[in-house]
């Protein structure tokens, strides 16, 4: 893989193995989870699974969400969940489920020295409302989900430069680009001075893949169907019968 990236590689999912797999590559700087992630992975106790992972991953950070729709509950949560870790970022989501923000609660949290991550962003009136309850707090993360402004049909390129221009005079907040959909997307972060990029297992797997020579990968591409068909056993004998057949004499 490139070892040149400026930009910080979390890796995004909820298998513990998984985890642990990437946690021994050292340039997966951190990682993030949230309740779908876990619910996919098939875990059944929130709380066990995140102490057990981390008693593994004690020296980058992690992100554990809150669960929680009224505020008060979630400010409880978020209490709990920090103190499970010096390396644990509490992801608060930037609304309820009712559309009422949470800037309060985040400015309550950061001010009282928790370390959150504030997810779900897709506009940059949030960017600049989030970073302004965050100014002056805690270490944290401002979430913006460039993956999901791309499956509208825009290019999230130039809202994520945006977002970094803005989060300039905020030195205790990073900008993470979430829900990545291709690896290019690593390079597009990185081109605009974007912090962290979560990804999940299988875009880290294409890292492979940088720099390889394209006619080559595109001798791979037509082994892979050369060799696939044959693994199936696919046969068009009929068809070449009939054509033989179809040949003039």
């Amino acid at each position: 893989m490139n070892a040149n990236f400026k930009i910080k590689l979390f890796a995004d999912g909820a298998e513990k193995n998984a985890m642990l797999e990437l946690y021994a590559k050292p340039y997966i700087r951190g990682f993030t989870t949230n309740p779908t992630l876990m619910r996919k992975a098939g875990v059944a106790d929130y709380e066990a699974f995140a102490r057990d992972v981390l008693s593994c991953i004690k020296d980058r950070p992690i992100s554990f969400e809150v669960f929680a729709d009224e505020f008060d509950e979630m400010e409880a949560q978020a209490n709990y969940i920090a103190g499970w870790g010096d390396n644990v970022y509490v992801k608060i989501p930037v609304t309820n489920t009712r559309r009422e923000p949470s800037y309060g609660l985040v400015r309550r949290l950061t001010k009282a020295g928790v370390k959150v991550n504030v997810t779900a962003l897709l506009t940059l009136e949030q960017v600049r409302d989030v970073s302004q309850a965050l100014d002056g707090g805690a270490a944290a993360y401002i979430s913006v989900f460039a993956g999901r402004i791309a499956d509208t049909g825009l290019d999230p390129v130039p809202a994520m430069a945006a977002a970094v221009s803005m989060l300039r005079p905020y030195p205790n907040i990073e900008l993470i680009w979430a829900s990545p959909r291709e690896l290019l997307n690593v390079f597009q972060a990185e081109a605009i001075g974007c912090h962290i990029i979560t990804a999940t297992p299988d875009i880290l797997k294409k890292l492979t893949l940088v720099g390889k020579d394209l006619t080559d990968y595109s001798l791979d591409t037509v082994q892979m169907f050369y060799d696939d068909a044959r693994k199936v056993g696919y046969s068009l004998k009929q068809a070449v019968k009939a054509g033989a057949e179809c040949i003039p004499v």
